[in-house]
């Protein structure tokens, strides 16, 4: 696809469309209540929560697919000033909401924005047939991917697993009052499930009340703190320090919600921290109805869960795909070439560089990491515009003494900005990472 055509989560001008995948901050940089560069399509669910995000918008300019359907674009192409035809289709990402795939005399490509592909989860099913469905004969000849966690060490479980850790922590603590830190968009799914499993309704602050509104859950969240105990505060209030403070006034915990390793290393003891009802929960769940273990080692697994302070506890709940994960989804599309959307973080992979053997072009690996990288120095992989966020406080989990190693597998790791932000408690003010 030539420059001029089509950009996707990035709001430069040059472009004749432009595609967004969902409202978390990194894919709206630039992004503003007067945009009029062009049409802007979506899905419904991202129109719905436009005014929100952009209360001054006009939001003729936005364009809603529906998940499934083609839609067709007529365009000039820059070169030649002539009518082309673009068609796109709007796929589930199982993250909030879509990928786009176009298709048209300039090959075909794939965008996942920020997806989570849970193999064995009915949505990636139903999801994975629309992929299929949608590809037909035709071969991705480059995939945009989604590679926050492309990295062996990034290993969780699923998104219902670690929402059940969630509730049980905090029923292992009836005396205490929870605080659970999250953005402003996202993990609505994770508040649903505890709130219909503890049958109790969630303060959330009054922005974010009006998200939840917006999104048809009216009777689940209050701003009303003397009706629940469990919270939902912004991940920017969320530290050691809050912690500290509001235990001087009564009991309470702290919970992050993330695929990220917030910590080094978690405080001494955390495998019994949890008392006799986590642990007999987990060591049940570990074993099938015909007394045999399940194939899936994470489910179940305490260790995924760890306590970061005697206030804090961190879950492995994400909304991005693990790299057992992407690399299913890799194997499923089976692209010619890929980039990841996420090329300038502290924990930035090259995909081509653990998975470039999984594509149809089969290069080398170590060849493929110089070409990428010379690629980032100079000219760009393919000529679609496309989103490259930055992901801050990420690192891949590895032990200091280990950073040569892990520098030769083309992490680029910061083990001072890490150490530091462990020491200060980790002060999430960011609001680019939504994990």
């Amino acid at each position: 696809m030539e420059e001029g055509l089509i950009s996707v989560d990035r709001w430069a001008e040059g472009s004749q469309a432009y595609f967004l995948t969902h409202l978390h901050a990194d894919h709206t940089q630039g992004l503003t209540s007067s945009w009029a560069k062009g049409p802007i399509f979506c899905s419904s669910l991202t129109a719905k929560l436009f005014p929100f995000k952009f209360p001054n918008f006009t939001l003729s300019l936005l364009r809603v697919l529906d998940l499934g359907s083609w839609h067709s674009l007529s365009l000039i192409s820059p070169s030649i000033g002539s009518k082309i035809t673009v068609q796109v289709m709007a796929i589930d990402a199982h993250h909030c909401p879509v990928m786009f795939l176009f298709r048209g005399e300039f090959g075909c490509l794939l965008n996942t924005g920020d997806f989570r592909w849970e193999k064995n989860s009915e949505r990636a099913k139903l999801g994975s047939e629309m992929l299929l469905n949608a590809l037909q004969d035709d071969v991705v000849d480059v995939l945009y991917l989604d590679n926050t966690y492309c990295n062996p060490s990034y290993e969780f479980p699923s998104r219902e697993v670690a929402a059940q850790q969630v509730v049980d922590i905090i029923t292992s603590h009836p005396e205490h009052d929870i605080i659970i830190g999250v953005d402003t968009l996202g993990k609505e799914d994770l508040l649903l499930h505890i709130s219909n499993a503890l049958n109790t309704k969630i303060w959330v602050w009054p922005e974010r009340l009006q998200t939840m509104h917006l999104l048809g859950f009216h009777d689940i969240f209050t701003t009303k703190t003397s009706v629940t105990r469990v919270r939902a505060v912004p991940r920017y209030s969320f530290s050691i320090e809050t912690l500290e403070g509001l235990n001087t006034m009564r009991p309470t915990i702290g919970i992050i919600p993330s695929g990220l390793p917030w910590v080094v290393k978690p405080i001494e003891g955390d495998d019994k921290l949890f008392g006799s009802l986590l642990v007999a929960r987990y060591n049940r769940s570990k074993v099938s109805s015909k007394g045999g273990k399940q194939n899936d080692k994470m489910d179940g697994n305490l260790g995924s869960v760890k306590r970061f302070h005697k206030y804090i506890y961190s879950v492995q709940y994400s909304d991005h795909s693990c790299y057992q994960e992407i690399e299913e989804f890799i194997k499923l599309v089976h692209p010619a070439n890929m980039k990841g959307i996420v090329s300038s973080s502290s924990c930035y992979v090259d995909p081509l560089y653990y998975f470039g053997r999984l594509c149809g072009k089969n290069q080398p690996l170590q060849g493929l990491h110089h070409q990428h990288q010379k690629k980032e120095r100079g000219d760009r992989v393919v000529p679609v515009h496309t989103n490259s966020k930055f992901r801050s406080g990420c690192y891949s989990g590895v032990e200091k003494k280990r950073k040569k190693v892990v520098g030769r597998l083309g992490v680029h790791l910061s083990w001072v900005s890490v150490l530091r932000r462990a020491q200060r408690g980790v002060k999430l003010a960011e609001n680019e990472c939504s994990n």
